[in-house]
């Protein structure tokens, strides 16, 4: 079971909260002499404020303590003549407090990854793991032990944190996969949000089963296979379906060299059918697989002898 806090640094309560022109300088103003404060200017018929806001809440939550949050919604009058003096034309529009000025800002929605380069270029300094990120790095580290029972634990408690998490419902389905279960496997992929389709976590995943189902339902036994192929080398069928058998039972770089030898006598075979399940295979190992990153560099060297 995890060990990380179920909130990162201080509690949200101190670090985010909701203020209008009436507190402003207090929670503000004041508030920055001692530690940055971001100003988040919205309203409720903002669409990209939704969008926003939380990005915003969980990279302040994550940098415990070092900043503070504070959220004015403009669509209240008695706020409008806080938008006027900061010349705020549209919104989202986020501002930065130190030392009672503002001293940097943005307008529209950013991705997560520049929302936390910016916070942390207020702060001066990293922002740390976000307590999903902590949760991610904990079950990897667990599975790189082979403990595939806590690395599920744990992404169940990550799906407690962010309910359509890809990291957690892939790393189930993978282990769904590698118990034997490709029905739940696949049941837990397909519920993963359609926007998380490229996340590297959610490909590997699907690459993973697809494979697998495709060795239940044209794999043959390895041992007839091997036979045929020693027997006849340019039997490029039983060698293609020899490296499903292998890789489905494990044996990732034999399986590997069989394709290689596919594409090394034949490359268009079956319409280029072994240079494809290859990359296939290299996609389910993860990218940064040695074998696959080794496997890349041969199968390069085939194609531009």
């Amino acid at each position: 079971m995890s060990t990380t806090p179920a909130a990162a640094g201080a509690p949200a309560g101190d670090v985010i909260k909701d203020v209008d022109i009436t507190t402003f300088m207090q929670d503000v103003v004041n508030a920055s002499m001692q530690t940055p404060v971001l100003v988040d200017f919205w309203a409720p018929w903002c669409g990209p404020c939704k969008t926003l806001t939380p990005i915003l809440e969980k990279v302040v939550k994550a940098a415990g303590g070092k900043v503070k949050l504070v959220k004015v919604n403009i669509d209240e009058p008695k706020n409008q003549p806080l938008a006027q003096q900061l010349r705020i034309s549209s919104i989202p529009a986020v501002y930065a407090f130190k030392k009672g000025q503002p001293v940097d800002g943005f307008m529209g929605a950013l991705p997560e990854s520049q929302v936390k380069q910016f916070i942390e270029q207020v702060m001066g300094g990293a922002v740390g793991p976000t307590p999903a990120e902590a949760l991610i790095a904990e079950a990897k580290a667990a599975l790189e032990q082979g403990d595939a029972g806590t690395a599920a634990e744990i992404y169940q408690e990550l799906l407690q944190i962010d309910p359509g998490s890809p990291d957690a419902l892939a790393g189930l389905a993978k282990l769904a996969l590698e118990a034997g279960d490709l029905e739940q496997s696949r049941t837990l992929l397909d519920s993963i949000p359609s926007e998380h389709g490229k996340h590297a976590e959610v490909q590997t995943a699907r690459a993973a089963l697809d494979v697998a189902e495709q060795a239940a339902k044209n794999a043959g036994p390895i041992a007839p296979l091997r036979a045929a192929v020693e027997a006849n080398p340019a039997d490029h069928q039983s060698r293609f379906d020899l490296a499903v058998a292998l890789f489905a039972a494990g044996e990732k770089a034999a399986a590997v060299d069989e394709l290689l030898e596919i594409v090394r006598r034949d490359r268009k075979w079956n319409d280029d059918g072994a240079r494809k399940q290859v990359l296939q295979f290299f996609e389910a190992m993860g990218f940064t697989d040695p074998l696959a990153v080794e496997g890349r560099k041969r199968l390069s060297s085939l194609l531009f002898r």
